[in-house]
């Protein structure tokens, strides 16, 4: 076998490799030989047919067998000659022309793994929130569970509707004095300050007395889901049958074996051992985004085009499919091509690509693997999530690898982010509860804005990323 690199570019590498013929009709002989121990042809006793006549009935389709796995075989030894990291599955062009007895010669393309220097970890400097739960956070939860599970009552007094109250109501909506679908229902249940309808309509009905009727005026949000409606106005004829008068759910033994304790102190510790574990989680949470655009900003290498190529085609699918669940969509986004919003999406799926590359590298230099018995706990969690169909699920995951891979990739990303927190620089730092609610909104809010504007194609005079190459440049 002969190995030429024919082309080097950024992390583009060609090989032409040559295989000679005597090389293939040596693999056609073992081949043969292999077939000729258990061949059965009439006249012929069992394992006794001449290797010629094998040759000519079946030598087509032994060469094609023979060929494709000296082409497999020998792509592997030759990207292991050459100390190549594919990045993804390599391109074979055979040569045109082949004939048998003549030398094969056939090209491979690939993109290699880039060389990636890892920053130093123990200079990272990160905060992690500690949400403290107290009693005040307790109360409040019950509370809410104390209205989930309110009763509501007609109104004995002939007094008007208020912010709380239930009103049983019918409508009917027209937009340039026309009906519009889903503008009409009967006997709807509506509480007053939920915020449920459009802007401005509960508004309207408080203040209003049962078996009266009256119109409300309000305006469609300009990014209200049916497009035909966005942005317009509209009336709607409304008639009050009833006026229900709220009333939560008292807070003792019986609010608590509704929600399945035994008393209310033990509904009030559940309620906290909840609280701590789900604020821990978003605390972790928050602690490995910090994690990830600290890496991202301290790194710098070329990324293999076809991997941010296919990234881009997840999320493009990932944007399709959240576009056919929605009611309709805005004028702007209908006028987008696929392609301009896949540029959109473009600086996205560069950052995910390097992220990923990031960990995966830290990972293969410190040899850290996934525990067995992780990935049978996160089956099992996801099997859960299926009542009555756990052993289907546990199979689809057993018989498709890149199912599996789903649930083993978070799990392998979560140690690396570990292991990296572990040596950097953390700094704890306790808040109260509403404190860290606030805190996650602000970080939400950044994170939309962040998203909007990596979405925005990059003016070209000032372009410091090179697309078609996918190098990744910091500015």
């Amino acid at each position: 076998m002969q190995i030429t690199e024919t082309k080097s570019e950024g992390l583009s590498r060609e090989y032409k490799v040559s295989l000679s013929a005597n090389e293939i009709a040596e693999k056609v002989d073992l081949k043969l030989a292999d077939i000729q121990r258990t061949a059965q042809l009439p006249g012929f006793r069992p394992g006794k047919v001449p290797a010629t006549i094998l040759k000519k009935r079946f030598g087509q389709s032994i060469l094609g067998e023979v060929l494709e796995k000296a082409v497999g075989d020998s792509s592997q030894q030759a990207l292991t000659e050459k100390g190549v990291r594919p990045a993804m599955q390599p391109e074979i062009k055979i040569s045109e022309g082949f004939e048998e007895g003549k030398d094969l010669e056939y090209t491979i393309i690939v993109e290699t793994l880039p060389e990636i220097k890892l920053t130093d970890f123990s200079k990272i400097e990160i905060e992690r929130l500690t949400p403290e739960t107290k009693d005040e956070d307790v109360e409040k939860a019950l509370e809410n569970l104390a209205k989930a599970n309110q009763t509501s009552e007609p109104i004995k007094t002939n007094r008007k509707s208020k912010i709380g109250d239930v009103l049983s109501i019918d409508f009917v909506g027209t937009v340039d004095g026309k009906e519009f679908p889903g503008g009409k229902a009967d006997d709807y249940p509506l509480e007053l300050g939920t915020g449920s309808f459009i802007p401005g309509f509960e508004d309207q009905l408080v203040g209003v007395n049962a078996n009266s009727e009256t119109l409300v005026d309000v305006t469609f949000p300009e990014s209200y889901g049916a497009k035909d409606l966005a942005g317009k106005s509209a009336q709607f004829n409304v008639k009050i049958k009833e006026i229900r008068e709220t009333t939560p759910a008292s807070i003792d033994d019986e609010l608590a074996k509704k929600a399945g304790m035994d008393n209310l102190d033990a509904l009030k510790s559940a309620i906290k051992e909840e609280q701590s574990r789900e604020y821990v989680n978003l605390a972790r949470g928050r602690a490995k985004r910090l994690l990830l655009d600290e890496l991202f900003d301290q790194h710098d290498f070329d990324v293999p085009k076809k991997m941010v190529e296919n990234e881009l085609d997840v999320i493009f699918k990932q944007y399709e499919e959240q576009q056919k669940n929605k009611e309709g969509t805005d004028d702007i986004e209908d006028q987008k091509s696929e392609e301009h919003i896949k540029e959109e999406f473009q600086s996205i799926a560069l950052r995910r690509v390097q992220l990923g590359l990031i960990l995966a590298e830290v990972g293969r230099q410190n040899n850290i693997q996934i525990a067995q018995d992780d990935i049978n706990r996160a089956l099992m969690e996801e099997a859960r999530n299926y009542p009555g169909q756990e052993e289907k699920v546990l199979n689809h995951f057993k018989e498709n690898p890149q199912a599996l891979e789903s649930i083993t990739a978070p799990l392998y990303e979560e140690k690396v982010a570990d292991f990296i927190l572990e040596l950097a620089q953390v700094d704890e730092k306790k808040v109260p509860v509403a404190k860290f609610i606030e805190i996650l909104e602000k970080d939400k809010k950044e994170q939309e804005a962040a998203d909007s504007i990596a979405k925005m194609p990059t003016p070209k005079k000032k372009s410091t990323r090179k697309k078609s190459s996918g190098k990744s440049k910091k500015t």
